[in-house]
């Protein structure tokens, strides 16, 4: 008999105060008197780690979200012992860790406060599952605003949100619904025109509380693992995004196609009514680049084969597709159908690859097919193996990519929609429960899939789609934001999701165009598609439930507008691809929230609708019904109606008409804005001239770049690409333009037509390299303000008449 037993209070512990202090190169280690370890790592001047240890003892050193290829280094760095604190000091940066607690504050070289701990560290022990629950906490100034964290459908701004960070099947999710399909635990904060990011990367669930417990406080903290996050110093707020995103990695160009328009539904089947989907948008004259087969092509719902009875002969059929100049897409989900006929099941079970439950069941679940097992995708040879299992789908067949779907992992029909907390992984070489696995798992099955893809589609480049998605998933796949619905509503959604996606690192992302669930109105279609062209990924997907959403179901009107806006996509190709270009090689996001585009324009803060669209578009969407036209709030600057080529003057909010057929947009300017002819695939046409949109701007030189390569295959990483940039004067009575190219790539165009727009001049005399050209031989045409110039010009010098 045991008498007179204490047990602990469960409650926060803190650290005590600092007994020893070490430096090892770039990292510096505070030990309390109570065994906390706080581990500070110098990653960059602006960039640095904070990890905690609560038994002297950190646990090994992991992470699926940092990418190997991010900027380390730094040029300077110094640690200072004062009275009450030591000071870390790099470049950019001053870190005060206070004595008595371990407490941090991050200040700027000029001694601005920039985010500093409130209680900071602190823990509790988790009695039921072992380990810590770890927090931090940070003081918020009143004023401080917050955004990012992935795909919430709630507004840009998210002071005075909580957020929970944990994969979830949500059909049909509402207005600041929440926990979504995706967990990208980084936020941004701001405050007096400076902005700091933090990354806390821990794969448990996480909660993220933005002053609504406590109106002064900001805190995060997860159900287990470390207390392990990244700060990232701007000031400017882009510069913390692409730091971030520098660190959990760049993804490679996708091929051109994949930025075309793509067509989705919960199911095209059979093979006759693929081909009359296809037929119909090369009919209607609205491209497509991209048609996508659902479940229901496969034999069962089990991944990796085909339904005979619908889709008798797939390789000749995706044949023809391609000879349409179609990419065919197909869908594969996580279960794996329990069937003892089935090879996919048979090679798992034979090499131990399912996932299973603590006491060693395999952990079963109903999806799709019925009772399903489930690859452990966290397992290295589990992700070696699925890629293998692409060869005849991409090798043979010649499927030019694919869409993992349903892995949160969602399971049918049980408590909390997906696996048991119980449910084992290898976590590469890490083993553990799903409590630490869960938000990761939809990466990892997008990685393994990349990887087969990447293997058997090369030398072209790979294709993937994901639902479900953890901090770096953009170094493998794009990804969409899930099971939304036809409403007006979900429009502001949509919006919102694919502008706060590209400021938390995954810019390749849109939403299902028209909704998935429920059927949209005619009016409601058209709004989404012009949003949706300006979304990176854009394509059209419904559930079929309740009536087709091709862009034909809506009457003439609604083709019309479609086929405008489609059109508009592809002859943007260019400027779209530069954008993914700096997206790829800067970690640029591209899609820029307003606050993302001028952050020191406080009318910015609070903005959700308007965004900037690569660096010189702005997209102004209608997102209610019955509208001739919205009010919105240009950004400083000047700015040209695209459709009304009307000078606009910027910092102020203005009434601008919109009929059913015209979304806002508007262009900067001294842009100049490269433009394709229109085509109904990419690689239809072959390009015989480059046209550029110049727009005036009197004063400043703009700078403006196109990226073009051979649209797919990986010639561009040997230098085979064409990198031009344009640099814009503009004086009362003369114009100059400044070309630079860089890259051995040489493109089919000869020539490039520039219209002129806003000139305030008539044309008298063209220079080119200094040498003067009759207007006759450049073509000028002066009522539409159009020369043809040669492609490789370095100098245009136009002077007024």
């Amino acid at each position: 008999m045991i008498t007179n037993t204490e047990l602990e209070i469960k409650g926060n512990l803190f650290p005590g105060k600092i007994i020893s202090f070490s430096q090892n190169v770039d990292k510096i280690n505070f030990t309390t008197e109570n065994g906390v370890i706080l581990q500070v790592t110098i990653i960059r001047g602006s960039v640095v780690r904070f990890r905690y240890a609560t038994d002297s003892n950190f646990e090994k050193d992991f992470s699926y979200a940092i990418s190997e290829k991010g900027v380390r280094g730094y040029s300077e760095l110094e640690v200072k012992e004062l009275e009450d604190k030591y000071e870390i000091i790099t470049k950019k940066i001053i870190i005060s860790i206070a004595k008595a607690n371990i407490s941090v504050s991050i200040s700027d070289k000029e001694g601005n406060v920039i985010c500093k701990d409130d209680w900071g560290f602190h823990w509790e022990q988790s009695y039921e599952y072992g380990g810590n629950i770890v927090k931090m906490s940070k003081s918020a100034p009143q004023g401080e605003c917050y955004y990012g964290l992935g795909d919430k459908p709630m507004h840009l701004n998210l002071k005075g949100k909580r957020i929970e960070n944990w994969a979830t099947d949500q059909y049909a999710f509402g207005k600041d619904q929440d926990p979504l399909y995706k967990s990208v635990p980084f936020y941004i904060g701001m405050y007096e025109e400076r902005a700091y990011g933090i990354f806390f990367d821990n794969s448990f669930k996480t909660f993220f509380d933005f002053c609504n417990e406590r109106r002064n406080v900001t805190s995060f903290w997860a159900h287990g693992g470390e207390m392990n996050y990244y700060f990232f110093y701007g000031p400017n707020m882009q510069d913390v995004v692409t730091r971030y995103t520098d660190l959990t990695g760049k993804p490679e160009l996708p091929p051109l196609w994949a930025l075309g328009y793509h067509q989705c539904k919960w199911s095209y089947y059979p093979e006759s009514k693929v081909k009359e989907i296809t037929t119909k948008f090369r009919d209607l004259r609205i491209p497509c680049d991209a048609i996508y087969l659902d479940i229901d092509y496969m034999d069962g719902f089990r991944c990796f084969t085909w339904n005979k009875e619908y889709f008798p002969d797939p390789k000749r059929m995706v044949e023809e597709l391609a000879e349409d100049g179609y990419k065919t897409i197909v869908i594969i989900d996580p279960g794996i159908k329990i069937d003892d006929q089935y090879s996919v099941y048979q090679e798992a079970m034979e090499n131990d690859y399912f996932c299973k439950r603590a006491d060693g069941p395999y952990m079963r679940g109903k999806v799709w097919p019925g009772e399903c097992f489930f690859p452990d995708f966290t397992n290295p040879e589990v992700r070696e193996w699925w890629a293998g299992l692409f060869k005849e789908l991409i090798d043979e067949i010649g499927v030019k990519g694919v869409w993992n779907d349903m892995n949160e992992p969602a399971v049918m029909e049980v408590p909390g929609k997906t696996f048991p907390d119980d449910v084992r992984h290898n976590y590469d070489g890490n083993p553990c429960s799903h409590r630490k696995a869960h938000n990761i798992y939809g990466t990892q099955m997008a990685r393994a899939t990349y990887e087969g893809i990447k293997r058997f589609a090369y030398p072209k480049r790979p294709f993937v789609i994901t639902r479900s998605a953890y901090s770096g998933a953009q170094r493998y796949t794009s990804s969409w934001t899930g099971d939304n619905v036809a409403t007006w509503e979900h429009l502001w959604i949509a919006n919102i999701q694919a502008q706060r996606m590209s400021m938390s690192g995954m810019s390749f992302t849109g939403s299902d165009i028209g909704g998935f669930a429920e059927h949209p109105t005619g009016e409601l279609y058209a709004r989404w598609i012009q949003l949706g062209v300006f979304h990176p990924f854009c394509r059209t997907h419904s559930s079929g439930d309740h009536g087709n959403q091709e862009p034909w179901t809506f009457g003439e009107e609604v083709i019309d507008v479609t086929r405008k806006y489609v059109e508009l996509r592809y002859q943007l190709l260019p400027y779209l691809y530069t954008m993914f270009w700096e997206y790829a090689e800067e970690g640029i996001p591209m899609l820029k929230s307003l606050v993302l585009y001028d952050q020191l324009d406080p009318q910015t803060h609070y903005r959700t609708d308007e965004f900037v669209f690569g660096n010189q578009i702005l997209v102004c969407p209608v997102q209610e019904p019955n509208a001739k036209g919205r009010r919105l709030y240009i950004p400083r600057g000047n700015w040209y109606n695209y459709w009304t080529r009307e000078y606009v003057k910027g910092g102020m909010e203005q009434w601008v008409d919109a009929d059913l057929d015209t979304i806002p947009l508007f262009v900067k300017e001294g842009a100049v804005v490269p433009k394709y002819p229109v085509q109904q695939y990419v690689g239809e046409k072959k390009i015989e001239q480059l046209k550029l949109e110049v727009y005036y701007k009197l004063g400043n030189k703009e700078v403006s770049k196109v990226y073009e390569d051979a649209q797919d295959g990986y010639d561009y990483a040997k230098g085979r690409f064409s990198l031009r940039s344009f640099a814009f004067t503009g004086k009362e009575n003369e114009i100059i333009i400044q070309q630079h190219k860089n890259g051995t790539f040489i493109t089919e165009y000869e020539t490039m037509k520039i219209e002129f727009i806003g000139l305030p001049f008539v044309i008298g005399k063209i220079e080119i390299d200094n040498v003067v050209v009759s207007l006759r031989d450049l073509k000028y045409d002066a009522k539409n303000n159009t020369v043809v110039v040669p492609k490789n010009f370095a100098e245009l010098h136009i002077v007024a008449k």
